[in-house]
């Protein structure tokens, strides 16, 4: 039962928690940071990701998931919905209002946080469009 309660809850609202904590004890986002590690590649370049590219990737992975939740349909559809809704609006006050979210990584995450939203409200619609026969597939 708690797994059901547990599964409603948006995978970038964990997300955004983390980036909150890790950004409140200093972790650094922005593009200027210094890289986790750098590799050579074959090319001669160097690759060093930063903490906002391991987000932005995280995002990615959690997106993917999201959606694949999204086409499950039941009563907590509407409510996991609601809950990314809410989740979206705080990584856009939070992008325009707290000077540590103002990295790209950080709006992208918010634009994956809004594609979240659209993709799950369009994928529910589609479903209940198929589940009352509405579709005009004749």
């Amino acid at each position: 039962m708690a797994l059901k309660y547990l599964s409603m809850i948006p995978l970038f609202a964990l997300l955004l928690i983390i980036y909150i904590i890790l950004a409140t004890l200093g972790v650094d986002f922005s593009d200027q940071a210094g890289g986790l590690f750098s590799m050579s590649l074959f090319s001669g370049a160097t690759w060093a990701p930063t903490m906002g590219d391991f987000f932005i990737i995280l995002g990615i992975v959690l997106l993917y998931i999201e959606l694949l939740k999204a086409t499950k349909t039941g009563t907590g559809t509407i409510i996991e919905h609601v809950a990314s809704m809410f989740t979206f609006i705080l990584y856009l006050v939070l992008f325009l209002l707290w000077s540590k979210a103002g990295t790209s990584a950080f709006f992208i995450l918010s634009m994956m946080s809004l594609l979240d939203v659209i993709a799950g409200f369009t994928v529910t619609i589609v479903a209940a469009r198929r589940d009352i026969g509405l579709g005009g597939g004749g």
